[in-house]
């Protein structure tokens, strides 16, 4: 019996010797089968995100990746700013659109998050509240032990942070969860390059092309007014502006009149009269030089007048062409809360600005060629006229008067005569024709815009502010000359009231036409017109615009001060005919 219990103990203790062993090699291959799968899920994250040639879709896909390669319930991905001290961009897994609501605004890079831009270097935490730089989270946020934290880098500059919490199963990160993260930041670093190319040579494409057509409708013969526009709407669309407002200087005056905008708010700029001293687009313009902001709304160069740039903020002024050859200002503003105009921005900004110039002088040219034409065409028709026309008709007319001694018939002689004379009065007309030819007319006066911007200019340093000025409608071509003399006379006038009585520190001026009327309206926010005082001006001014078919009103302005406005027709009105 004996023997055989020792042969049994013998043989047990062999198998379990085995069986150990058969575990042991169990646990060794199933560890390197997760390895393989590991390493082969890690490959397949590097090619997903290298596929990727939009960036956002890229930052996406890598934040996926990470919370996938490391069993991670939340991951982040963290973009430094041009700062490189706070986070302009946070891209989220795990958390729902819900819980980021109540959470409120994506962090800047405080705390723990902060730690890792200040040391580009891989941290892992069991608890993320034992680290010296955590100060807790805030209401509604979902509770975060262990971390993990790596930095990405695209050329050797650390563009962000990935950033992973909470390891499923209650488990910590790793030595191994931490080089598949570096790995695949180094991965990161790739695609966001490539993605940054690629979105680099999209954006040159769409400048190219914008340009391209600005040129086409310029040498095409489209008017000037639809290629600024043109240029607004390409500028904003390919910078992501809300705001677009083109510029162009007022001739005879040291100031810039808007001439166009587009996109929000853009009523309140139309027609805008801009000084070259004090407003953000003067400056650009005066200093041959792009000017940004961070905020236009409470930006100090920002010029007088009612409040528009509500809802707007970081913007930048860019001239068009540059020298004596500057064609204007485009301004673009981004909504508040927008990436502020970095230098990489502005480059193919001010080479997109500087190309519609050269496209505007180009076009320019070609109407002075085709102006030259057309007056070297009148002046071979005027010397035809002068030396055929004229010289056949006045030759006619001198047989005629000499046949006219020949003929008795008093009825038959009388045509004759009157013929002659005829021909005398069309060689008057003919004469009066040609120096209508070949006058060129000597330099034109300055136009009614011109006038008032002077104007109000003059009135500035007496009012001790500058009013803001605002211009719409075709004043230079609408407007008679003599209505132009009332105006700038009623302009002058009002003005010298508000400096002598209404104690103002703001007056807006606005003059505008339809074609049917224009308007004169001049507004402060002074005391009022007194119940008492002299209105010896006010009657003039109302002489004026009844003697001219209009008429004047004025009005207590909602906040206090004095609204004026004058306005009379610039058309004669139609007679209407039997029918």
């Amino acid at each position: 019996m004996g023997s055989t219990e020792g042969e049994q103990a013998r043989i047990r203790l062999p198998q379990l010797r085995l069986d150990e062993l058969l575990e042991e090699l169990q646990a060794r291959l199933d560890a390197a089968r997760g390895t393989r799968d590991r390493v082969h899920s890690l490959l397949e994250a590097v090619l997903s995100v290298g596929r990727e040639l939009d960036l956002e879709q890229a930052l996406h896909s890598i934040v996926e990746a990470a919370a996938a390669l490391v069993d991670a319930e939340y991951a982040a991905l963290g973009v430094i700013g041009p700062d490189g001290r706070r986070l302009s961009a946070f891209h989220t897994v795990g958390v729902s659109e819900e819980q980021i609501a109540r959470i409120g605004p994506y962090p800047e890079g405080h705390g723990i998050l902060g730690e890792l831009i200040r040391h580009p270097e891989p941290l892992r935490l069991a608890k993320l509240s034992t680290h010296a730089a955590s100060y807790g989270f805030p209401a509604n946020h979902p509770p975060m032990n262990s971390f993990l934290g790596v930095p990405i880098r695209v050329r050797d500059q650390v563009f962000g942070n990935l950033y992973l919490t909470e390891k499923r199963g209650g488990l910590q990160f790793d030595e191994e969860d931490e080089a598949v993260l570096s790995t695949l930041a180094v991965a990161a670093g790739v695609a966001i390059d490539n993605a940054r190319l690629y979105e680099d040579s999209r954006l040159r494409e769409r400048w190219l092309q914008a340009n391209a057509e600005i040129t086409h409708r310029l040498m095409s013969g489209s008017e000037q007014g639809d290629v600024l526009a043109l240029i607004a709407e390409q500028a904003r669309e390919i910078t992501g502006a809300a705001l677009a407002v083109v510029a162009i200087p007022m001739e005879g005056t040291d100031s810039l009149t808007v001439d166009l905008a587009i996109g929000l708010r853009a009523e309140a700029h139309r027609g805008l009269v801009l000084p070259l001293e004090g407003s953000l687009i003067g400056q650009a313009f005066a200093q041959d030089t792009p000017v940004t902001s961070a905020d236009v709304a409470h930006d100090d160069r920002t010029s007088a007048g009612p409040p528009r740039f509500t809802g707007l903020g970081p913007g930048v002024a860019v001239p068009i062409g540059s020298g004596e050859s500057a064609r204007g200002v485009v301004l673009l503003v981004r909504e508040t809360g927008g990436n502020e105009f970095t230098e990489k921005e502005m480059a193919p900004l001010r080479v997109f600005a500087a190309q519609a110039a050269v496209a505007m002088e180009l076009a320019e040219r070609r109407r002075d060629v085709e102006q030259i034409v057309l007056l070297e065409d009148r002046d071979r028709i005027a010397r035809d006229l002068h030396d055929l026309a004229i010289q056949r008709l006045f030759a006619t007319g001198m047989t005629l008067q000499s046949a006219g001694r020949f003929i008795d018939h008093p009825g038959a002689s009388e045509r004759v005569l009157r013929a002659v004379d005829d021909l005398d009065e069309t060689i008057k007309i003919i004469r009066s024709t040609i120096f209508g030819l070949r006058t060129r007319g000597d330099e034109a006066a300055p136009g009614l815009r011109a006038r008032a911007v002077r104007v109000v200019g003059e009135a500035a340093p007496v009012l001790g502010f500058a009013p803001s000025v605002r211009m719409e409608g075709l004043l230079d071509t609408h407007v008679p000359k003599e209505t132009a003399e009332h105006i700038v006379a009623v302009l002058s006038e009002s003005l010298t009231n508000i400096a002598r009585h209404a104690g103002a520190d703001r007056a807006e001026v606005v003059l505008e036409t339809d074609g049917n009327e224009v308007r004169v309206t001049v507004a402060d926010n002074g005391v009022g017109i007194p119940a008492d005082g002299r209105r010896s001006g006010l009657a003039n001014m109302g002489e004026r615009a009844t003697k001219l078919g209009g008429s004047m009103e004025i009005a207590d302005r909602e906040g206090g001060g004095t609204r004026l406005v004058w306005h009379v027709p610039v058309r004669e009105p139609q007679t209407p005919t039997a029918g």
